[in-house]
């Protein structure tokens, strides 16, 4: 009799000392494209579903970095991580302690969950790991892949990069033709100058920002340096037009037209990409700056060949002014003629 009430109480303090279990998770991998990361801590067998009996600790190697006392409502946060916190508190009770922080403070290492239920308590471990970013197809086949951490594939910022400049040399092409073989007037320079470098400065600053590693604010600003102030080139491109020729010629519209088409589908190529790491349609906007480059390139060789044609004049339509203007000054001379013959 004594022997089984003996058997129950054991029975009974150990179902009452048991260990906590866990759905364990070896690791977890975060990229450049993480914003936040969460470490995951599932306790399995709670039987109070109370977070008044609840103690929380989270240690990375050894070193407490958040901890949350559920009968006082109290939370501690290593200044380290001052982004630390329970991913739901509400879900505690159920046996969700795991914890969310921010990349930029999430080290790579081993971290612990220590979770305490009145006289119950487990722990179980997971490791961060940092990783390159990875594109989408790399998902899917087993192929070795460059390693990067950066926003785009290095071939990807190279042709965007290249476009770009070659954008902007062509234009300045355009600009020494038409100074070298055009009138232009000393406003008008002025303004297509100050354009031209604001562009310019524009596109350096983008490519610095847009180059560095990572996939944070300043790589999205330096895209959108380097596609946005691209809309400056349709105006300027109008004026140059504008200077070679008197009327402007179907081609010329249709080259601004290109300029135009080339700019829109590039600014949405970037909207779609900002919001997305890895970025899945980088090809849009490589399309649209390459449609810019070649409208550059066309719009060059149509004011140099323009330009070769009426090397003796100063502008299209020139030729034909100067003959009007030679009976205007013959009749002038005959008219002070008569006045010089009948006035002694």
């Amino acid at each position: 009799m004594w022997l089984s009430a003996v058997c129950v109480l054991l029975i009974a303090v150990g179902d009452g000392s048991a260990q906590l279990l866990f759905n364990v998770t070896d690791f977890v991998e975060i990229t450049q494209c993480n914003k936040t990361v969460i470490l995951p801590c599932y306790v399995t067998n709670l039987k109070e579903n109370s977070t008044k009996v609840m103690f929380v600790n989270w240690k990375k190697q050894e070193k407490i970095i958040f901890s949350f006392d559920g009968e006082r409502e109290q939370f501690f946060r290593d200044p380290s991580v001052p982004s630390a916190n329970l991913v739901s508190q509400a879900n505690l009770p159920k046996g969700t302690a795991s914890l969310k922080l921010s990349s930029a403070e999430a080290e790579p290492g081993n971290y612990s969950c220590q979770v305490t239920e009145s006289n119950r308590e487990g722990e179980t471990r997971v490791e961060l790991r940092n990783i390159s970013v990875v594109s989408c197809d790399d998902e899917y086949t087993s192929a070795p892949k460059e390693k990067r951490g950066s926003w785009f594939l290095l071939v990807e910022r190279a042709i965007i990069i290249v476009l770009l400049f070659l954008v902007i040399i062509l234009c300045s092409a355009q600009l020494i033709v038409i100074v070298l073989k055009y009138e232009i007037e000393t406003s008008m320079k002025m303004g297509i100058f100050v354009a031209g470098i604001i562009f310019t400065v524009a596109a350096v600053i983008g490519t610095v920002l847009f180059v560095q590693d990572g996939y944070a604010a300043q790589n999205q600003a330096g895209l959108g340096l380097i596609v946005i102030p691209a809309v400056i080139l349709v105006p300027l491109q109008y004026l140059m037009f504008g200077i070679v020729f008197n009327s402007l010629p179907q081609a010329a519209y249709a080259l601004i037209a290109l300029h135009i088409l080339g700019y829109i589908i590039a600014v949405v190529g970037f909207a779609l990409c900002v919001s997305a790491c890895p970025p899945l349609h980088g090809s849009v906007v490589i399309a649209g700056l390459a449609i810019m480059a070649i409208a550059s390139m066309l719009s060059l060789a149509d004011i140099f060949i323009m330009g070769s044609r009426m090397k003796d004049h100063p502008r299209p339509g020139k030729a034909a002014e100067e003959p009007l203007n030679e009976p205007q000054s013959y009749v002038m001379y005959e008219t002070y003629t008569v006045v010089d013959t009948l006035w002694p």
